[in-house]
């Protein structure tokens, strides 16, 4: 008859196995995690683009027109020290604001809402749970895994999963060196591991909560309540804009009319 023997596992070994699971479980609801987050910031980020070009479009045609009127007033008084910091605050701010709306044309206008498919979420899940800078203890290694996760964060906002996939594939092909064995080290390591992650959850907590509150979040936000309700929010403060812009042309027709009658004076 034969027997075979069991090897019972050392307490040691209990406590590796223990934390292994312990870890398994905190890797998956840190991918999950860092899903939310993306999604969130990526969320926000197209929101941003279709509010810069619905809105902050108009805001640029304003700030050009304020501009123009502060420039031709400096040149009216021309010994008027105010009269030309205004002018030159009126350029900077005319600037700023074209080149975040030119930003914005150059963004796709048909991605009016960030809504990844499930098979890219997938991906990202399980590029998150292999990948995550928070899984390991080496200062140089964790430095390559932030490096790679940056690349991860792109692909997934674009909405590319070829790259998402490729990413994925070339970590696979190059495995991490364990530099330290035994069942002491790994016990260590695991013990970290857990700690970094457990810290990287609360900071995700944190993340998520201040995105949600910001400004932009709010607008987005108050747009969607509007949309259930059959109004267009954007456009609404699109065309409030509109009208300031008619307000300062109009009040700029004066000020172009002084400046060309003293260019004209000085011809003659």
């Amino acid at each position: 008859m034969n027997t075979e023997l069991i090897r019972r596992l050392t307490p040691e070994e209990r406590e590796l196995e223990k934390k292994k699971a312990e870890l398994a479980v905190l890797e998956a609801k840190l991918a999950e995690r860092e899903l939310d987050l993306a999604t969130l910031q990526a969320e926000l980020h197209v929101f941003e683009q279709r509010y810069l070009r619905i809105v902050g479009s108009r805001y640029a045609e304003l700030d050009e027109v304020k501009a123009q009127i502060a420039e031709a007033r400096a040149r009216l008084n021309p010994d008027d020290a105010y009269a030309q910091e205004e002018a030159d605050e009126a350029r900077a701010q005319a600037d700023e604001s074209a080149h975040a709306a030119a930003g914005a044309e150059e963004a796709s206008a048909a991605s009016i809402k960030f809504k990844p498919s499930e098979s890219l979420k997938k991906l990202y899940r399980e590029a998150a749970r292999q990948i995550h800078p928070d899984l390991t203890t080496d200062a140089e290694e964790r430095h390559r895994r932030h490096q790679v996760m940056i690349e991860i964060n792109r692909a997934y906002e674009a909405g590319d999963e070829d790259r998402l996939q490729a990413l994925l594939r070339d970590w696979q092909r190059s495995p991490e060196s364990i530099k330290d064995k035994g069942i002491g080290a790994e016990l260590i390591r695991l013990i970290r591991k857990i700690a970094q992650v457990d810290e990287r959850l609360d900071a995700i907590d944190v993340e998520i909560e201040a995105v949600q509150v910001s400004e932009l979040a709010q607008l987005r936000d108050k747009v969607e309540t509007a949309e259930d309700e059959g109004r267009d929010l954007l456009q609404e403060m699109a065309d409030e804009i509109e009208e300031e812009i008619a307000r300062a042309k109009i009040e700029g027709y004066d000020v172009f009319a002084r400046l060309l009658r003293k260019l004209d004076r000085k011809l003659r």
